[in-house]
């Protein structure tokens, strides 16, 4: 679960520079028609879309914006249809990759992902080789200096959450996936504040890598974000709080 962690830390810190780039607008756009297309547009009952939005919230995304996306996922406005596209890969060090995104182009987008993980280090794998290592979850990410542990195990545990427990300088919330409001709304009635609360695809298992291995595997996920078409990359890695204090001076 750290190696999670840790990387949805790194997306967080950096999550306003690709907003004002206008890269994280894009994918959130793209989830938000896609979910409003999969089920509709009422958020009370489709939980994809909720979840997206409380995620376009959480980046200031224009209500305008957002109000469009939904209108061309239900057809009330015209758009490009996108399909959902999973790819089973591996990076450095043997760390297993899913990676989520939505395409107008599946063929474009294969070949896309394909170069860009030749170009750092991984390999596409075969359907399922990897998927099978993540279960849909609930996530969430509370600095220690934002609430007690007690409280925290309260609001979330009394929620519906399946695991609390601390990593580093965070409280970790685990859950299954339709706990995830109901805990999101405990903990903001508690004014407990996140650092990262989604639904992500959380690994049984991790594999441990350091030195160059670790500073690849940052690089090729990095780079695997930035293409307009990935929504998100799963990864199953584990570096230690020593390594990425040397990872960050570099």
């Amino acid at each position: 679960m750290s190696g999670h962690s840790k990387w949805a830390k790194i997306k967080h810190k950096k999550g306003d520079t690709d907003a004002k780039r206008g890269a994280l607008f894009t994918k959130l756009t793209k989830e938000i028609t896609a979910a409003a297309k999969e089920a509709g547009g009422n958020m009370e009952t489709n939980f994809r879309l909720r979840a997206a939005c409380a995620r376009a919230r959480e980046y200031n995304m224009p209500s305008n914006n957002v109000d469009n996306a939904i209108k061309k996922g239900t057809g009330d406005l015209p758009g490009v249809v996108f399909e959902t596209v999973l790819f089973d890969a591996y990076g450095p060090g043997g760390v297993a990759l899913l990676v989520e995104g939505l395409t107008d182009n599946k063929n474009r987008t294969t070949a896309e992902v394909r170069n860009i993980l030749s170009k750092k280090g991984g390999s596409m794998a075969g359907a399922g080789s990897t998927a099978w290592l993540f279960t849909k979850k609930g996530f969430f990410s509370i600095n220690k200096d934002k609430a007690t542990e007690d409280a925290v195990m309260e609001a979330a545990l009394d929620a519906g959450a399946e695991d609390v427990k601390t990593e580093g300088d965070s409280y970790e919330v685990t859950c299954v996936p339709t706990a995830f409001e109901p805990i999101r709304l405990a903990l903001e009635a508690k004014k407990i504040e996140c650092e990262t609360a989604e639904i992500t695809m959380v690994p049984s298992s991790t594999v441990k890598v350091e030195g160059n291995d670790a500073k690849n595997i940052l690089g090729l996920m990095e780079s695997l974000e930035e293409h307009e078409d990935v929504q998100n990359v799963h990864a199953n890695f584990d570096i230690s709080e020593e390594e990425m204090a040397k990872l960050s001076e570099e």
